[in-house]
């Protein structure tokens, strides 16, 4: 008889990540941007000045695939890439003005598709989901400073 599998933490947490993409896709439609080009727009708001490279291990993608996103941004006017000043060979990347407005926007949505993922949660349960998550992710940030985890061998079992 098969076991019911119920869904795992891993499984829901990307799940609800997805789902989270997904409708945020569908409320930034109207923008003309893509959820990837407006994660770099967000991201560059917080820490212009960034090197590409900076940026793509900020959001978790290899240096080659931002560069087209990065190109798509800076021919819409949204973005500029100057001379590092130390480094020649290095660019930094900084919003134009022409990008503010839109970030406003993309900030909105953002957290319309979060109060649409949060809807039935009081503010309570809101902020212990979030505690929980920040704690997981230190917990896992840490983890990946020490080795891989070992399964045991049945050699290793001791009779009892």
């Amino acid at each position: 008889m098969p076991q019911t599998l119920r869904p795992t933490l891993g499984f829901l947490l990307h799940e609800v990540a997805r789902l989270l993409r997904r409708r945020f896709e569908q409320n930034a439609r109207d923008l003309g941007l893509t959820r990837a080009q407006c994660q770099v727009l967000a991201y560059l708001s917080r820490c212009e000045g960034i090197h590409q490279g900076g940026l793509a291990e900020l959001i978790d993608v290899e240096p080659i695939t931002l560069v087209p996103i990065l190109d798509k941004l800076e021919e819409r006017g949204l973005l500029e890439r100057r001379k590092d000043p130390s480094d020649r060979r290095m660019r930094t990347l900084y919003l134009t003005d022409a990008a503010r407005p839109l970030l406003d926007s993309i900030l909105s949505l953002g957290e319309i598709t979060r109060n649409e993922a949060l809807d039935g949660l009081s503010a309570d349960q809101r902020q212990a989901l979030a505690d929980t998550l920040l704690l997981m992710k230190t917990n896992l940030l840490d983890a990946c400073t020490r080795a891989p985890a070992v399964l045991p061998s049945a050699c290793d079992e001791t009779p009892a």
